[in-house]
């Protein structure tokens, strides 16, 4: 059944405990506890009211069981980026009732949710960078750790690496299931510099690749150059926003093609020799890269060096 406009915007402001809620424009409001019974209670709130849009700030994933949730049942749902409503709200308080007022002056497009395989490869892709860092972290530890504690450091190094392996066995897996997922594999681990992981991330974090123009794509992930100016103020150009998970994932590919790709290499090297700056080269090959996918994906081919 299509959804028809009511007019009416419900604002969610979430923390760990519990979900505030604003209806405007009437006023309402209502809290809930952040569990599996307060989000039933909450979508029996919402949907007598019909609401135009359901809006949830993103809190880094306090919102999601509800979001999940309220998806099933069918509602409109934006989840929105911090720095959107900071710029409309002119302020870091953001509650509900902000929340209520964005959508009704903004009213941003409702966006379906990521299909449960892919939030689950997004899921274990997240898990294995966090069992990467606690790894890098004791590894770190141990370097000049007294002898007393060497041995349990030692014993938590072994148990992250077993969970890694694990982790890495779990995403593989994933992967071959879908005859989807393997063909964007292999494409994306034919260029030189892309390893599972890499590709892993783009597929679960980046599903837009080879939809969009370079440009779009470069701004997306955020490695295309902005502009910082304010009134007669002119800036650095800089990147900012997009996704941080990708530019992560790309950094490290953009470093390894920049020693073995045959592209990358003397695109890097052409950079430095002409005096730009060791990190302005990094970017620029993390933006040539992201093309290059880009490309591939869309034409469904294989790497084919020129």
């Amino acid at each position: 059944m299509k959804h028809v406009p009511s007019n009416v915007f419900i604002g969610v402001d979430v923390s760990k405990d519990r979900l505030d809620v604003a209806v405007a424009p009437s006023g309402e409001s209502m809290r809930f506890a952040n569990s599996e019974d307060g989000i039933a209670l909450l979508a029996d709130f919402l949907k007598p009211r019909n609401p135009e849009l359901v809006l949830f700030e993103a809190t880094g994933g306090w919102e999601m069981n509800a979001v999940n949730h309220l998806a099933a049942q069918r509602l409109p749902l934006v989840v929105l980026n911090p720095r959107q409503l900071r710029d409309f709200a002119k302020t870091d308080a953001i509650d509900a009732r902000i929340l209520a007022r964005f959508g009704q002056a903004v009213r941003p497009e409702v966006r379906s949710l990521k299909p449960l395989e892919l939030r689950k490869l997004d899921a274990l892709n997240t898990r294995r960078r966090q069992i990467v860092e606690m790894l890098t972290a004791e590894q770190n530890r141990l370097v000049s750790a007294p002898e007393w504690v060497r041995p349990d450091i030692e014993e938590l190094i072994a148990i992250l690496k077993k969970r890694l392996a694990a982790i890495n066995r779990d995403l593989n897996k994933l992967i071959r299931k879908s005859p989807l997922w393997r063909e964007k594999d292999k494409i994306l681990q034919s260029f030189p510099g892309v390893g599972p992981i890499t590709a892993s991330t783009i597929i679960a974090a980046l599903p837009e690749l080879g939809t969009l123009t370079r440009r779009q794509v470069a701004a997306l992930v955020g490695v295309a150059p902005l502009n910082c100016d304010s009134g007669t103020h002119k800036g650095k150009r800089k990147i900012w926003g997009g996704r941080a998970d990708i530019r992560s994932v790309l950094y490290m590919c953009a470093m390894t093609a920049a020693r073995c790709n045959p592209v990358i290499r003397p695109f890097y090297q052409k950079l430095l020799r002409a005096g730009k700056p060791n990190k302005v080269a990094r970017t620029a090959c993390m933006r040539r890269v992201l093309v290059i996918l880009n490309a591939m994906m869309r034409s469904n081919t294989c790497w084919q060096p020129t």
